[in-house]
């Protein structure tokens, strides 16, 4: 018998800026470590106003993580060390493994209408991965299947597996899943998630219900207090839901249906040392890793060795 996972904890995003001028909405970061191990940051960049994301992310650099890039409108161009270069456009995920070091720019631009929508998960590496071989897993729309499945549900599968199809992600350290969900009007979906896994969801369309008890008081909230006076536990977009123990979600959709991203992993359980683009497992291993930095010798450079 499934033993259904209890929302723990919902996350109002908020507004933060970051790069050169980026205007996003952040679900959780550097001060919610561990609670999401081995997640560490969650963004939504959404806009219609290119002066808010024009100036992009310039070049910087990243070491002992894994950065997760999904765009829905417009695209985003990028170009880094290695000489790697492309355009992430709508239906894509590029995911890219910093490993031992990295030096990247990332420049959103808008679609025909000046819309950028997309996303950007942080995920943390154990220290038997922090300093492999850096390396990409650019994921072009047509090659992330799409289940069709009973009562209108649509299933989009990044990583993971769901009805034994698989998403062409894989060979990740923390065995993460990563879906893109749609439930039609007042339908259910339930999804087995692995028992040792942190599980959490993020509503980026209509509205449900993410917890079969919908007991608005079960469950803490942090970030804007936007629950109905009347007690109603919907869950509305751009707000995070972090599951508790268990084996498997329900969610219901609301009278518009809802859409969310579902996203699990292993959690690593070491020590974790952040910086800004870098997160090592000791303070000695961030100053190391900025000193290389500072004197050029942080990742290996395609512009160095030509």
């Amino acid at each position: 018998m499934a033993n259904l996972r209890r929302v723990r904890k919902i996350r109002k995003s908020m507004p933060t800026i970051e790069g050169a001028g980026v205007h996003l909405k952040r679900a959780f970061g550097f001060r919610h470590v561990p609670e999401f191990d081995p997640f560490l940051l969650f963004d939504e960049f959404h806009s219609e106003k290119p002066e808010e994301y024009i100036m992009g992310f310039p070049r910087h650099p990243h070491r002992g993580v894994e950065t997760i890039t999904y765009v829905l409108q417009g695209e985003i161009r990028h170009e880094d060390s290695l000489g790697n270069r492309g355009v992430i456009r709508p239906g894509e995920v590029q995911w890219m493994t910093a490993g031992s070091g990295i030096i990247h720019q990332e420049m959103p631009q808008g679609d025909e209408s000046g819309n950028l929508w997309g996303f950007q998960l942080w995920a943390n590496l154990p220290s038997s991965h922090k300093m492999m071989e850096p390396r990409y897993q650019g994921v072009k729309s047509s090659r992330i299947p799409e289940l069709l499945m009973e009562k209108g549900l649509k299933v989009r599968i990044i990583c993971g597996e769901v009805n034994g199809v698989e998403g062409p992600v894989k060979e990740i350290a923390t065995d993460p899943e990563y879906l893109d969900i749609t439930v039609p009007a007042e339908e259910k979906f339930f999804h087995i998630t692995a028992p040792d896994h942190t599980v959490f969801a993020y509503v980026i369309e209509g509205s449900g219900y993410f917890d079969r008890e919908k007991d608005p008081c079960a469950f803490e909230v942090e970030g804007e207090r936007y629950l109905h006076p009347a007690g109603d536990c919907i869950i509305y977009p751009e707000t995070l839901v972090l599951y508790g123990a268990g084996d498997s979600i329900e969610v219901t959709a609301g009278d518009e249906g809802v859409r969310f991203l579902l996203m699990s992993g292993r959690p690593i359980g070491e020590p974790v040392a952040w910086y800004g683009p870098i997160v090592m497992n000791t303070k000695e291993e961030l100053r190391a890793a900025f000193e290389e930095y500072r004197q050029g010798t942080f990742a290996r450079d395609a512009e160095r060795q030509t």
